[in-house]
């Protein structure tokens, strides 16, 4: 079974975001992969062990995106490919991004393909759908279960807190949502292993795609940071009169009421 996995380098969740000229500051910050994209890391290593087969964890981005996708062969996928557009496509958006993903996997054996739900940075969730579309295979959003028994599979997928159970069949696309699994920690082993395991690294000429076709069909306008949060009032003495001066701080200074 060939088994693909969407990977995105972003942010670390504990980072603190910061702007330079109305771009996001990169220098000094840390990397990680994408926490959802995990689950997806997670449950292709373990289909293989199920089904055998191969997983090749995939990404578009730069050279420094190598060290996730390692973190991906550490864990146990089999192998990676690297796509760099960033020479050719100023601020690729969704639909850049999936195009170059879905020109990549249609010369590819392709039996399923998982990815995160979102990506922490954007979230969107857009990709991994337009991927599936490009491709014409099906595909579920949202997972916390994936049964698989020969072409054919069961999934179950979170819909706005109840729960979808859904039958269909290879190739097929699928996003992982919390709960799906709980992601594995690279071990020593794997650490090791991983630095042999091959890192396959492509651009657009090797895609045969052009790149004014990939143009984005988005702009960015402007970027900021919301804005700090006013400090909190502890208001005291009786209930009574608490009431009254919560009712004055609405009405003249928060203006709700």
């Amino acid at each position: 079974m060939e088994i693909y996995v969407l990977l995105k380098r972003t942010f670390d969740t504990e980072e603190a975001i910061q702007l330079e000229n109305g771009k996001i500051e990169e220098d000094g910050a840390e990397f990680i992969i994408n926490p959802y994209d995990e689950y997806a890391v997670e449950e292709a290593i373990r289909v293989r062990d199920a089904q055998r087969g191969v997983v090749t964890v995939l990404t578009v981005g730069p050279e420094d995106a190598d060290k996730e996708l390692r973190t991906a062969l550490a864990m146990g996928a089999d192998k990676a490919v690297r796509i760099s557009i960033e020479d050719d496509v100023e601020e690729a958006d969704h639909f850049s991004v999936s195009e170059v993903l879905a020109g990549y996997l249609k010369e590819q054996d392709v039996d399923l393909i998982i990815a995160g739900n979102v990506a922490v940075d954007g979230g969107s969730g857009q990709v991994a759908p337009r991927v599936a579309q490009l491709l014409d295979i099906p595909y579920v959003t949202t997972i916390t279960k994936l049964e698989i028994d020969g072409t054919d599979a069961v999934v179950t997928r979170d819909s706005e807190g109840d729960t979808e159970v859904i039958k269909t069949s290879l190739p097929l696309l699928v996003t992982a949502q919390q709960g799906l699994n709980e992601p594995r920690y690279p071990s020593l082993p794997g650490i090791m292993k991983a630095k042999k395991k091959p890192l396959e690294e492509l651009d657009l000429s090797d895609l045969e795609l052009d790149e004014d076709e990939l143009a984005p069909r988005l702009e960015t306008v402007e970027r900021f940071l919301p804005p700090n949060k006013a400090a909190g009032k502890v208001l005291e003495g009786e209930i009574a009169t608490q009431v009254e001066e919560l009712a004055a701080l609405l009405r003249n200074e928060a203006k709700v009421v």
